[in-house]
């Protein structure tokens, strides 16, 4: 849910989301939420934050090697930054790239390559990072941006669903 910045800051979130929960028909609905850290919208709603996940530290250690070639972290998640950017680095720099994803290769990188599989084959994905497009490495580290971003699970109970017993 995005609420347009012209009318944040008057509940509206939280509002939208309290009006919404009993229609869904279910005895209960989780959110996975990454504003909800910033913005306790779905909290005022009446849900329950259940948990939060941290950054994994293969997607932290991928962000500061860009963070030291000068990548702004935050806008890892625009491919057309990431890929202007790549476009002006050196052949070195976009080897040292490369690099990273292979030593702190995640579950989430390697399905970009093999989407098919359940579970890819960490030497199969190295030869693809290493022989990869620049446009393809790009994406990669979308996928990454979208990594760091701290989740939130929201969990909502519906009462009077529980109380009939259905």
């Amino acid at each position: 849910m995005v609420v347009h910045p012209k009318y944040r800051t008057i509940g509206l979130g939280a509002k939208l989301v309290q009006e919404t929960l009993c229609l869904a028909g279910t005895p209960c609905v989780e959110l996975p939420a990454v504003m909800a850290k910033y913005n306790p919208f779905a909290e005022k709603a009446g849900m329950r934050k259940v948990a939060e996940q941290p950054p994994p530290k293969e997607a932290l250690a991928i962000a500061e090697t860009l963070q030291k070639l000068g990548f702004n972290i935050r806008l890892l998640c625009s491919e057309k930054y990431v890929l202007g950017k790549l476009q002006s680095l050196s052949a070195e720099q976009i080897q040292l790239i490369r690099e990273v994803f292979i030593k702190y290769c995640h579950t989430r990188f390697m399905k970009y390559f093999f989407c098919h599989m359940p579970f890819g084959k960490k030497r199969a994905y190295a030869e693809e990072v290493t022989k990869t497009s620049l446009e393809r490495l790009a994406h990669l580290i979308k996928v990454c941006g979208f990594l760091l971003q701290t989740k939130v699970y929201l969990f909502w109970l519906n009462q009077r669903l529980k109380d009939y017993g259905s």
